[in-house]
């Protein structure tokens, strides 16, 4: 892969907000590609398949009350679940509870919520499985250092979790006072990780007659999302087990967690729910932000010989989650087509 032209912008990661903001740097004829090491575009917005059917391992369902979020997943071309989930069983907190409050729109997609990444990524030059190793700045740009090479571009943008952009931020020698500054926000940004389990179920169990479950009692389970009421022509019981933040920061790196994970499902649904017939177990370790390091919007910074650092994520726009994503995206490539710069 070789150097790009002048003009272009180079996004790493294809999660939302990343694709956000390439759509609409796109949409005003700017040369702009997304790489993301990943095999798939979406970040958290994931759908997996078990045995053919579709699970939503990540974020369940989509919410917001901002127009042109609310617009973008009109555009998207699936069969939308309006109000999903309906019938929800417990007390429990949800992991996002602005999501049921009057004014919020909650919608799902019948073939799984990585239908709205895939839909901001059509047109896209989107390179996946390749892995930004390093970066630095140039005469006039940055330079990002790949397994295949290298590319430069006068305008970078970090469409990363709070952690992974320190990373590259703190790899940089001699960085000037904006990257330090810089440095010095993101240190005070704190992900929630969350340990997911797909489960199917032989075609005896029945379905649950609720759509999501958020036990009160339980300091394991933060939420059970029935697949299947999403899927109804799957024909099986699919659940995604999604646990608390707590519980999974403690066995991020255990191997024991998905039986543990299964036996308090057992204990909150019934002994059948601890006996799946094929699983799929899935870590993520920055699975949503701490509200208490929000930021109004994104970052550009100007550096050194000319080029452009930009920053942008969920952390940067108010209210966190999917929404927050796509919002800082699209307020990044603002930015960018603006010229403008600084926090």
């Amino acid at each position: 892969m070789s150097g790009v032209a002048a003009g272009e912008v180079l996004v790493v990661g294809a999660g939302v907000s990343g694709l956000a903001c390439a759509q609409a740097l796109a949409a005003a004829g700017r040369r702009v590609a997304v790489l993301d090491r990943a095999r798939g575009v979406g970040g958290r917005c994931a759908t997996r398949r078990l045995e053919g059917v579709p699970f939503d391992h990540g974020a369940g369902f989509l919410h917001g009350g901002d127009p042109a979020f609310l617009a973008a997943l009109d555009a998207v071309p699936a069969i939308r679940l309006e109000g999903w989930p309906r019938r929800v069983e417990g007390s429990g907190r949800p992991c996002q509870p602005e999501a049921f409050r009057p004014g919020e729109r909650r919608v799902a997609f019948a073939e799984g919520v990585s239908a709205f990444p895939r839909h901001l990524a059509a047109g896209l030059d989107v390179r996946l499985e390749t892995e930004v190793e390093g970066f630095e700045i140039t005469a006039g740009g940055v330079r990002l250092g790949l397994r295949s090479g290298a590319v430069e571009a006068p305008v970078v943008v970090l469409a990363l979790a709070a952690e992974q952009g320190l990373g590259f931020l703190a790899g940089l020698p001699a960085p000037p006072p904006a990257v330090n500054a810089a440095r010095a926000l993101l240190q005070t940004a704190v992900s929630q990780p969350s340990l997911a389990l797909l489960a199917l179920y032989p075609p005896e169990v029945a379905v649950p007659e609720w759509d999501a479950a958020y036990p009160e009692r339980s300091k394991v389970l933060q939420v059970v999302l029935n697949e299947t009421s999403k899927r109804p022509a799957a024909g099986r019981t699919a659940l995604v087990l999604q646990a608390h933040a707590a519980w999974s920061r403690e066995r991020l790196r255990s191997t024991a967690w998905p039986e543990e994970l299964l036996d308090e499902a057992a204990h909150v649904l019934g002994p059948w729910a601890a006996r799946p017939s094929a699983s799929y177990a899935h870590r993520w370790s920055y699975a949503r932000l701490d509200r208490s390091a929000e930021l109004c919007g994104p970052m550009l910074l100007a550096l050194p010989g000319g080029g452009r650092l930009g920053l942008c994520g969920d952390r940067f726009a108010p209210g966190g989650g999917v929404q927050a994503a796509f919002t800082s995206g699209r307020m990044m490539a603002g930015r960018i087509l603006a010229g403008e710069v600084g926090a």
